[in-house]
């Protein structure tokens, strides 16, 4: 694929995690094209490390939770948190023919026919994941009421709660915590070492990036008035930086995760490109209507329509995929269309 006049340069992910990918000629000093552009991964399906794990079982495990559980079966698994991370992983580990419940986020073609345990959106209903007989239940604090997972413990049923923080940092240690619990620790390392030489072949793409773009995300939801500016911890910081831009919510000083978006913050935050999720793109009339709402209209972005959109249930997944998140949007950012 040809990277036209920003100069990307694509570097091999062949080779062990550890290898160091050779250093770009160019620098791209190219600024970041007009217009809106949506990232596309290359695959949304899920290429398991192996079709046939075979689970050593029983395991005790901590849950975050600091709750000791002990999995016997994990025959039937519901996997259940907010950016659908739980389930990626498990089909990447080769378990998905065992996943008999999911929460919405959990949207690829592989878990399509899997049962959604989650109603209106994000919330856990009991019922439906009892009336499911699972032998296990993977799960955050990112999803809840709380009160369900406590009670489908209560039932007998094991409940394993995992690090609800998103960070590509992260992404090994939660592939390894997730299949030492399904007792297929040897998958789980094989899945590390090729996720991670994706996502250093995707960092690579970006990293002689001359002219950093100034970067805001902004969470959207039209219908219910909400407007959100990212800041650090969001998620979308990391993928920002791994892209070679700056977070603008990090850069003025926002200090938690997410800040209510006022026309006069993000007037001053003054962002050269402004990164959507799709459905939040589409719940305000697309990009035509964006660009008018207050506060954004007066942005560097808005002046050259440099609105990048992504899938909501791509997005924030940070899970065996990320390389290929980090690498549509490297492409969104600077190919020349």
């Amino acid at each position: 694929m040809a990277w036209g006049a920003a100069a990307l340069v694509l570097l091999s992910a062949c080779g062990t995690s550890n290898a160091q990918p050779p250093p770009s000629p160019t620098a791209i000093s190219q600024e970041v094209p007009e217009g809106p552009r949506t990232a596309e991964v290359e695959n949304h399906d899920i290429e398991p490390i192996t079709n046939d794990p075979q689970p050593e079982l029983p395991v005790t495990v901590e849950s975050f939770d600091g709750v000791e559980v002990t999995i016997t079966d994990v025959s039937r698994i519901i996997t259940v948190d907010m950016y659908g991370t739980l389930t990626e992983t498990v089909f990447s580990l080769g378990l998905g023919d065992n996943v008999v419940g999911r929460d919405t986020s959990s949207d690829f073609p592989a878990a399509a026919d899997v049962p959604l345990v989650t109603v209106g959106g994000h919330d856990l209903a009991a019922e439906a994941i009892l009336d499911l007989n699972p032998t296990v239940v993977l799960t955050d604090t990112t999803i809840g009421p709380r009160e369900v997972q406590k009670q489908i413990r209560e039932a007998g049923i094991p409940v394993v709660y995992f690090d609800p923080e998103r960070t590509l940092d992260g992404i090994s240690d939660f592939i390894l915590d997730v299949a030492t619990t399904l007792g297929i620790p040897d998958a789980g390392e094989q899945l590390v070492e090729r996720t991670q030489e994706d996502l250093d072949a995707a960092i690579a793409l970006s990293s002689q990036v001359a002219n950093p773009p100034r970067i805001a995300f902004v969470y959207m939801r039209g219908t219910a008035g909400l407007y959100l500016l990212g800041g650090p911890g969001s998620g979308a910081d990391d993928l920002i930086e791994a892209v070679g831009g700056i977070d603008v919510g990090t850069e003025i000083g926002l200090d938690k995760p997410f800040t209510t978006m006022t026309s006069e913050a993000m007037i001053s935050a003054s962002p050269d490109v402004i990164l959507v999720m799709s459905e939040g793109l589409e719940s305000v009339g697309g990009v035509d209507e964006m660009l008018q709402i207050p506060g954004i209209a007066q942005t560097p972005a808005a002046a050259g329509r440099r609105i990048i959109d992504m899938s909501d249930t791509e997005l924030l997944t940070f899970g065996a995929r990320s390389g290929q998140t980090v690498r549509a949007l490297a492409h969104a950012l600077y190919d020349q269309q």
